[in-house]
C-alpha cells in the first residue's frame, strides 16, 4: 500500500511505542512523515524517527527552507491520513477546543482528510471529566480512535489509559486507508 500519512507524536511515554508502529507502516510501503511535539523530543529523539523513516522529522511551524507554503499546509494536503499517537490529555485538550499554538496543532486544523487519535495517559487522567468531554467532542467532530487499552502503566499501576499497541493502531491505520478511495 503507498499512501502518504502524518504521524504526530506527542510528550508521552509511550512515545517510545510509536518508534515501532512508524517502522510496522514503513515496512508495509506507505510514505510516513513524522510530527514531533517539543514535549515529545524529551521522550524519543527525532534521530530515530528520521532513521526509521528516510525522511527528516517536522518539530518547527516556521521551517521555510523545507516547507515554503509551511509544513502544515504542505504536510496536510499530501497526506492522506493523520495519526497522532500517543495522544496526551494535553493534546486532546488543545484538539477539541481548536487551539493552534506549535506545528502539530497547527497541522491538525489544516487538515481536511481522517484523524485518528490513539490517547495514552495516566488512569486518573483518562477517568478524569475534563478528559472524557474532550474525547466526546472530539468523537463528535468525527476523530477515529483507537484505545487505549487497560493494562501496566509507567506509574506503576494496572488500568485504561495505555497506549494501543503499535500492531493495533496500525491496523486500523489501514482500515481507514483501505475505505478512501485511491
Amino acid at each position: 500500500m503507498s499512501r502518504e500519512i502524518v504521524i504526530g507524536v506527542t510528550g508521552g511515554i509511550a512515545a517510545f511505542k510509536t518508534a515501532a508502529l512508524v517502522s510496522e507502516l514503513v515496512q508495509s510501503g506507505m510514505g510516513v512523515t513524522v510530527v514531533m511535539t517539543g514535549a515529545a523530543r524529551r521522550f524519543v529523539g527525532p534521530a530515530t524517527f528520521r532513521a526509521l523513516t528516510g525522511r527528516p522529522v517536522a518539530t518547527q511551524a516556521f521551517e521555510p527552507d523545507d516547507h515554503p507554503l509551511g509544513p502544515h499546509i504542505e504536510l496536510a494536503r499530501r497526506a492522506a491520513l493523520l495519526c497522532v499517537a500517543p495522544a496526551t490529555a494535553n493534546f486532546l485538550a488543545k484538539a477539541a477546543h481548536g487551539i493552534a499554538d506549535d506545528l502539530l496543532s497547527t497541522l491538525l486544523l489544516s487538515f481536511a482528510g481522517p484523524v485518528m487519535l490513539a490517547p495514552a495517559m495516566n488512569r486518573e487522567m483518562w477517568s478524569k471529566p475534563a478528559v472524557e468531554r474532550n474525547v466526546a467532542q472530539l468523537r463528535d467532530d468525527g476523530y477515529l480512535f483507537v484505545g487505549p487499552a487497560e493494562g501496566w502503566q509507567s506509574c506503576r499501576e494496572q488500568g485504561l489509559g495505555r497506549m494501543a499497541e503499535p500492531g493495533e493502531i496500525a491496523a486500523a491505520i489501514r482500515e481507514v486507508l483501505d475505505r478512501l478511495p485511491a
